[in-house]
Order: C-alpha cells, then sequence, then structure tokens
C-alpha cells in the first residue's frame, strides 16, 4: 500500500477514535463548564483537541491535542498519518514541479515531529525545525518570537547554510494557529534574508479569529508573496470576558488543594517507598507524581513502586543500543535531507526489533516517550514496533510546558510528572513535565533521548527515569547521537586573481594566506647554511627572485616555440587518463607553485576537448611538514574527497609522493575524512614514481626555467608558526613588482594553442597507456641512492634528478654540481647557461637515467658555492 494510502488510513482511524472519545466525555468539558471557553467550526474539534490550564500570563487556556503526540499518549500511526495527510495535501495544492522545490520548516517544540511527517508526506522535501537549543560554532540563519509561549526564543541553525536560500516554496508547519502572530515574526524574519514567491502554512488546526485572518492575508500583500494554509480543522476559541483572571485563580485554587491534599497524605502515609504519595512543595512547578484534585475534589493516588526514585533510589534501567547509524541527525534541529530520510527508513525494522527483543514477554501496553524536541525519531520507531508486533503501542514527549493536571475525564492533564531538566539547557535548570503517561497502566515505558540528555540528571533519584519507574514494572533507555555538524570552517574563500597572482580568477583558487607585504627572502648562502646544519626549514623563508638576463628570457621563448606541442600534448595524455581512470568530473588540486601551471592547462584541455568546467586549486606541501590539513578540510567541505586529483609539474626521485601519501594517512587518522587519493597525476614522470602521468621522458618544461614569473607572479611556499597558525592556510607572496617581466599567461596560451594540433594523437597515446602495466618501479630513486653515495654526499635531499629539479637547484639553492647526460641537447641549453653564472662544473655521464642532475653543495659553509668554494653573484 502506498504511503499516502497508508497515512489517509491511519487518519481516518484516528478521526474515529477520537470521536469516539470524545463522544463519552470531551476532554474540554471540565475548561469550558468553569471557564465558559467554548470551541466554535468543525465537528472535528472537540475530537482532536482538549481543554487544560497553565499558569501563563499572557494565556490561561491550553488546546491540548490528541494527535500531536505530545501532551497526549496516542497511536503513533494516527499521530504519524495525520502529519503525512497534511503534506500529501500540501503538494497536490503547489503542483509537483513546486513540490519538488519545496523547504519545510517546523517550530519547536510541539511541532517538530509534526514537520517531520509533513516532509514525509510532501515527497522529497528538506526539513529543518527552530530550536531552543544552541549549538556552539553553528551560525544562526534566523530567528523569531513565539509570542504566547513561555520560551520564547526560536533559532534556525541549519547545517547547510543554503538550505533556506532557495526560491522555492518555504512550508511553515506548527501544531496550531491561535493567532498567526509566530507565523508572522517567521515570514517577517525570513522574508528579509531570502524572499521567494509563496509560502505555505500548515498546522493540524486553524483556529484564528476573522480579524486574525485577516491580518496574514494584510501582511501577505505588503510582502508580494503568496500565503495558502493547510489545516486539518478550523474553527475559534470563544473566550468569555475576565477568563484570563478567572483561569489564574482556578490554577491557584488547584494548586494550593493539591498541596495540601498531598501533604496530609504523606503525613498518614509516611514517606517511604510504600506510602502512595510522596510530598512535594506547594509550587505547580514542584507539583510531582501525582495527580491534582478533579470535579469531585479527590486525588487519584498511584502506589509508588520499589525503585520509585522518591526514597532516594536509584530506578532499574534497561538500556536498548538502536545501533543508530553513524552521522544519521537525530531529527532536523540542523536539517533533514530526503537522503537522511532513506537511511532511516531502511534502519528503523532493525532498531524497532531490538526493542521488541528488550521489553518483558508478558508487555501487552508500551509507552514511547520521546523527549522535547526529539519528537520524529521516536515517533517512527513506535511506530515501526506497532507495525510489527501485537502490543498496544501509545507515543507522546516530555514537554517544557507547565500545565495543571487535574484527574477528570473532562479534562485533557489527567496526571503529571515533574523532573529537572536533563540536557544542561541554554536557559539555565527548570522543570520538565511528562503528561498522561502517570496510572495509564502501561507495562513498560520506553524513554528516547539524544545523549545530550543522558546525564546524570536522567538517571539521578528525582529524575525522569526514577519518575517513570514509580508507574510501570519496567524501564527502558534508548539514547539517541546527538548530531553535532561540522564545525563550520572558519577558513576564508580561495584568493585570486587579479588581487592574488596574474591567473584569471576562473583558473586556479589558491588555498593559501597572503604574505605579501611580509619580508621574507634572505640570501642564497644564508638560507642554505640554516637549513643545513638544521638551524632553519628550507620553507620559513624564500629565496631572493632570480631576475633573468636578457639572454637567459631568449632561452625561455626559444624553449617554448620549440616545446609547446610535446608539452601540450602531455597535457593531454594525462587529462585524458585523470577522466578515464579517476572521476568524469575531478576536483584538480595543484601542489603549489609547479604544478599550478599544470593544473591550469588540464583544465583548460577539459574545457577544450569535452566541454568541462572543472574546480581547480592550488595547495601547499612542504617536504617534511606535509600537506596543509586546513587546505584539506576546506576541500573536504565543499568537494567530494574521492573526486580530488592532486596535480604537480613533474617527479624527481618521487619525495613529495611519499610525503603526500604519509600526509593523507595521518590526516584520515587525526580528522576521520578518508577518500583522497594519494596517486599525483604529473606532466613528466621521469623517476617512474606514479601511474598518471603525460610522459615519462625528461624534458625540458619551460615553466621549471623561472620562479614566480611563469607561475602568476606566486612564491614557493611558506610554514613557519608565527605567521601560520593552526587555525591557518600556509602563506605565499604575490610578487605585483614583477609584473612587467611576467610570462605566466603567455607560457599557457602557448601551449593550449597547441591544442587542436595535438588532441588526435594525445587521445591516441592515452588509450595506449591505459592498457599497459604503469606501475611505478621507482628507478629514479635507485639512481638518487646511487650518485648520493657514488659522490659521497650521503643525503639523498640534496641530490636533484631530472631538468625540473636541476633547474630549481641553480635558481634556489648553492649548487655543486651538474651532471648531465652524455649526448643531451638542447633541453640543457639554461641548465648551461645558469651553470655558467653561477661558476657550477656541469660532468657528463654516461647511463644516467635522467637528462640531468643536480647536486647541492653537501658540505655548505657561508661563501662557498661551486666547487671551488667561491660564491659567485647573479
Amino acid at each position: 500500500m502506498e504511503k499516502a494510502e497508508k497515512a489517509e488510513r491511519a487518519v481516518n482511524e484516528g478521526e474515529h477514535q477520537v470521536s469516539d472519545e470524545a463522544d463519552r466525555v470531551w476532554s474540554g468539558s471540565w475548561v469550558a463548564e468553569r471557564l465558559g471557553v467554548e470551541l466554535a467550526g468543525d465537528d472535528r474539534l472537540t475530537g482532536l483537541l482538549g481543554l487544560a490550564l497553565r499558569r501563563n500570563p499572557k494565556r490561561a487556556h491550553l488546546l491540548v491535542s490528541n494527535v500531536l503526540g505530545k501532551h497526549v499518549p496516542q497511536s503513533p500511526s494516527v499521530v504519524y498519518g495525520y502529519g503525512v495527510e497534511l503534506g500529501r495535501r500540501v503538494r497536490e495544492l503547489l503542483g509537483a514541479e513546486e513540490a519538488g522545490r519545496a523547504v519545510v520548516l517546523g517550530y519547536a517544540e510541539t511541532a517538530t515531529g509534526l514537520g517531520h511527517s509533513v516532509a514525509d508526506g510532501l515527497g522529497l522535501a528538506p526539513y529543518l525545525h527552530s530550536t531552543r537549543r544552541p549549538v556552539a560554532g553553528v551560525a544562526t540563519a534566523g530567528g523569531f518570537e513565539e509570542a504566547h509561549s513561555h520560551a520564547t526564543s526560536h533559532l534556525l541553525l541549519p547545517e547547510d547554510p543554503a538550505l533556506l536560500a532557495g526560491d522555492g516554496p518555504l512550508v511553515l508547519v506548527d501544531d496550531e494557529f491561535s493567532t498567526g502572530n509566530t507565523v508572522l515574526n517567521t515570514v517577517r524574519d525570513l522574508h528579509a534574508r531570502y524572499p521567494r514567491r509563496r509560502y505555505v502554512v500548515v498546522a493540524l488546526v486553524d483556529m484564528r479569529s476573522a480579524a486574525d485572518a485577516g491580518r496574514l492575508e494584510e501582511f501577505a500583500r505588503e510582502i508580494g508573496a503568496r500565503v495558502d494554509l493547510v489545516a486539518a480543522a478550523s474553527g475559534t476559541v470563544r473566550l468569555p470576558e475576565g477568563v484570563l483572571e478567572k483561569g489564574r485563580e482556578l490554577v491557584a485554587r488547584y494548586e494550593s488543594k493539591s498541596a495540601s491534599e498531598s501533604a496530609a497524605e504523606g503525613s498518614s502515609a509516611g514517606a517511604g517507598p510504600s506510602g502512595p504519595v510522596a510530598q512535594f512543595p506547594a509550587p505547580l512547578e514542584d507539583v510531582a507524581d501525582t495527580p491534582l484534585s478533579g470535579a469531585r475534589g479527590t486525588a487519584r493516588t498511584t502506589p509508588a513502586g520499589p525503585h520509585s526514585g522518591h526514597n532516594g533510589a536509584v530506578p532499574d534501567v534497561t538500556r536498548v543500543d538502536l545501533h543508530w547509524p553513524a552521522d544519521l541527525p537525530d531529527g532536523a534541529r540542523h536539517g533533514f535531507t530526503p537522503a537522511h530520510r532513506a537511511r532511516l527508513e531502511a534502519a528503523l525494522p532493525a532498531m524497532a526489533a531490538r526493542i521488541a527483543e528488550a521489553l518483558p514477554h508478558s508487555a501487552r501496553r508500551v509507552h514511547i516517550l520521546g523527549f522535547e524536541e526529539l519528537m520524529y525519531a521516536p515517533l517512527r520507531l513506535a511506530r515501526e514496533l506497532e507495525r510489527v508486533t501485537d502490543i498496544e503501542i501509545r507515543y507522546s514527549t516530555t514537554t517544557r510546558s507547565p500545565v495543571l493536571a487535574v484527574d477528570d475525564p473532562g479534562y485533557a492533564i489527567r496526571t503529571r510528572l515533574a523532573f529537572p531538566a536533563h540536557d544542561d539547557p541554554a536557559d539555565g535548570p527548570g522543570e520538565r513535565y511528562a503528561y498522561n503517561v502517570a496510572g495509564a497502566g502501561f507495562d513498560a515505558v520506553v524513554v528516547v533521548v539524544d545523549s545530550a540528555g543522558d546525564t546524570p540528571a536522567l538517571h539521578a533519584p528525582d529524575g525522569l527515569l526514577a519518575r517513570l519507574a514509580a508507574h510501570t514494572p519496567q524501564v527502558l533507555l534508548a539514547v539517541i547521537p546527538s548530531y553535532a555538524p561540522e564545525r563550520p570552517s572558519m577558513l576564508p574563500e580561495p584568493l585570486r586573481g587579479p588581487a592574488f597572482s596574474s591567473y584569471a580568477p576562473e583558473e586556479v583558487g589558491w588555498l593559501l594566506q597572503d604574505l605579501s607585504d611580509v619580508t621574507l627572502e634572505a640570501p642564497t648562502e644564508e638560507r642554505e647554511e640554516a637549513i643545513q646544519s638544521g638551524g632553519a626549514h628550507y620553507a620559513e623563508s624564500l629565496p631572493v627572485e632570480y631576475q633573468p638576463s636578457e639572454q637567459y628570457q631568449e632561452l625561455f621563448h626559444a624553449a617554448l616555440e620549440d616545446s609547446a606541442a610535446r608539452i601540450a600534448q602531455a597535457v593531454g595524455v594525462v587529462t585524458e587518463t585523470v577522466l578515464a581512470e579517476r572521476s568524469p568530473r575531478p576536483v584538480l588540486v595543484s601542489l603549489a607553485r609547479a604544478g599550478t601551471p599544470v593544473g591550469i592547462l588540464m583544465r583548460r584541455w577539459a574545457q577544450h576537448r569535452h566541454g568541462l568546467d572543472l574546480p581547480h586549486y592550488a595547495v601547499s606541501i612542504v617536504r617534511g611538514r606535509g600537506i596543509d590539513a586546513n587546505a584539506l578540510r576546506w576541500l573536504a567541505r565543499h568537494h567530494d574527497p574521492r573526486d580530488v586529483v592532486f596535480v604537480d609539474g613533474w617527479t624527481g626521485k618521487g619525495a613529495i609522493t611519499r610525503e603526500l601519501a604519509q600526509a593523507l594517512e595521518e590526516f584520515g587518522k587525526s580528522d576521520g575524512i578518508t577518500g583522497f587519493d594519494p596517486e599525483i597525476a604529473v606532466l613528466a614522470d621521469p623517476g617512474s614514481c606514479v601511474r598518471t602521468y603525460g610522459t615519462r621522458e625528461d624534458f625540458l618544461i619551460p615553466s621549471a626555467c623561472l620562479n614566480s614569473t611563469v607561475s602568476g607572479l606566486i612564491s614557493r611556499t611558506v610554514l613557519r608558526a608565527d605567521l601560520v597558525g593552526p587555525d591557518d592556510f600556509h602563506g605565499a607572496k604575490f610578487y605585483r613588482e614583477l609584473a612587467g617581466t611576467d610570462v605566466s599567461v603567455a607560457f599557457l596560451d602557448a601551449v593550449s594553442a597547441r591544442f587542436p594540433e595535438v588532441a588526435d594523437a594525445a587521445c591516441a597515446q592515452a588509450k595506449e597507456l591505459l592498457a599497459t602495466d604503469r606501475s611505478p618501479t621507482w628507478e629514479g630513486w635507485a639512481a638518487v641512492e646511487r650518485i648520493s653515495e657514488e659522490y659521497a654526499i650521503h643525503d639523498v635531499n640534496l641530490v636533484k634528478p631530472g631538468v625540473g629539479e636541476t633547474t630549481r637547484v641553480m635558481l634556489r639553492r648553492v649548487p655543486w654540481k651538474v651532471l648531465a647526460r652524455a649526448g643531451a641537447g638542447s633541453d640543457l641549453d639554461h641548465v648551461r647557461l645558469l651553470a655558467e653564472q653561477r661558476g657550477v662544473p656541469v660532468e657528463e655521464v654516461d647511463g644516467l637515467p635522467y637528462t640531468c642532475v643536480g647536486l647541492i653543495h653537501p658540505k655548505y659553509t657561508r661563501g662557498a658555492t661551486g666547487a671551488d668554494g667561491k660564491a659567485v653573484s647573479l
């Protein structure tokens, strides 16, 4: 049977059930007779509503719903069915298209479960309810006041700030409309932030006066939006003159009467657990287990059980482990999506079975008691238990609202249990209540709370569990983990050009902080001595930016002209490999800064060849310190980690490849965030360190010839404790002053201009590579170890293999020698020029697996540069 049909049947059965009860004695007759209060309207009203009294300076009477599941225990199918049926009516009103764009908002605390059920009936609508529980680290998306309530402040705390930002219909759900003020306050607040064209107001009963109804219509015209209303029944409450004063007097009289009777009975029976009634002070807030006197003036006493808690004993409670699904919200305090709903539906049968197994075999009448705003999860558990067992199940929840209890069939609140708040509420300690549970003949009560409410106060001798133990043979406790949204990142959005870098803003977002105003440069010799002596890490300072001579610039442009097509083809090969193997819509994350131009070129290829607009970011990774963990957190918050593909320019000996794998493993353990693939995609892999590459040839990539002037004018990254805090991205500088010599975009344009001519060859090569074994052999690492020992360096970190790494040695470090493969041609022209400028010998070597290898001076002291130990100025 379809959900809508089941809901309709439950509603019909519920109407019949509550009508039968109303035919016997209407649970509002006691108040109506004494105060002259009348309900006028639909015939169903007296079946849906009873009346009670409360101490409230704004409204003495309380409309008590028989189908909400808050104050009156009810069949969970009836409670759920009413909400689902209302949701189905909203869907019919809106139509399929509008319903598919709707968001449902419920009110705490009474309508949280009703709003959930309406969202279920509506279909695929996400749901959020207001809350009176602030949550550290979650930003408020709105708030409003409930005029007649005893606790007025409502907070909106969606985990996803965009939840309320759409322009689809907003469906507002409350248990009743008495004046419409709460809805007006909500719409006024939200419409100012997130204007939309349509609102739908949903309630079990609409009890507004004609004047109040007109006010809502006038407000809708004022904001230029359509407001529809859907309710199960409608009518008005007729209040005679002076009803508020009469109500106060009646409440005070019955409070005083109850207190004196409780004291008298306690005195005659003794204070022990065998006494029929325990002693409690007179004020309403302190009246506990006993129902107050009814029309006949006598209180119905309920014998105290052996674990009543009134004598300081701790009740015997059976814990039920629900095996609640990990990371499934306990409710909609921070939002509840259709995906969450599907996960709950799948888990309900097993969770209900665990409760059924824990119940006494003799149990025939069981109550499921929810906890204030936690209404929906207990309701669904109760409904599932009702579906799979022959036990009579009833459902209600605890509440903050203090209501007078009178033991009379014509009064809606027959009994009341009072107990201290047990969830450490933000507004301080106070009493909470469970109505119509005591003396109701339940064989067991299953208390369902979230973990924030599973505190010593819950288990204390005067706590809720002890109060319940006085009135039922068995108390069970099921705890649902309180859903805690991931703390919103305090990290800023990525930096983008032209404010940071000379790249266009859509080409790359830098997950870095701007340190352009900080002096970080140090002379090359000074940096080298500090690094090799262990006095500093290379990432704590920057080398002075190398300013190329006119001759060197000519070499760069000549190399670019010669190799542009070769690079373009390698870009195509690596991009096609990524799209085929890793993700159809990858998130490119370049390792700054050598990887950044390559990442941009891969993004351009995907756009040129496939029409894809891939996101691209640059992050910092530092040898010996790992990848920027805050950058990973930002990425995980905004993208699926499984789609992230790390990009670098080339491999040398594979140190960064290993660094990344280790860093991601540690990050997974520390943050619990998994899915990042440590496999780097590179343009060139001469060291045979990765599986995803454009080529394994060691040739000149012109972007390796220069520093910032071919990398968007961005420095290498900086990681220093006094500049980078625990919540900061790593840093870098933007060298705006070098704009006159910047060739960053010219390099990209020269390569991407060759895409059309190499596209077919690149795709064919990628297809061939995908069919071959590309497992890393790490032959580059073996060669580096061999060179390190052969040249008595004894430190692989001082051996930099490949054209790119050798160029870096010449530009940033103190070089000792350059080893060049015998017969290497124009790929080494720029290296030879730099070596000549710095007085560094170039030694040709047979059988070298790389085109060249740069050796950093192994025993550096300030002033030593080349093989002769003399410094050479650039």
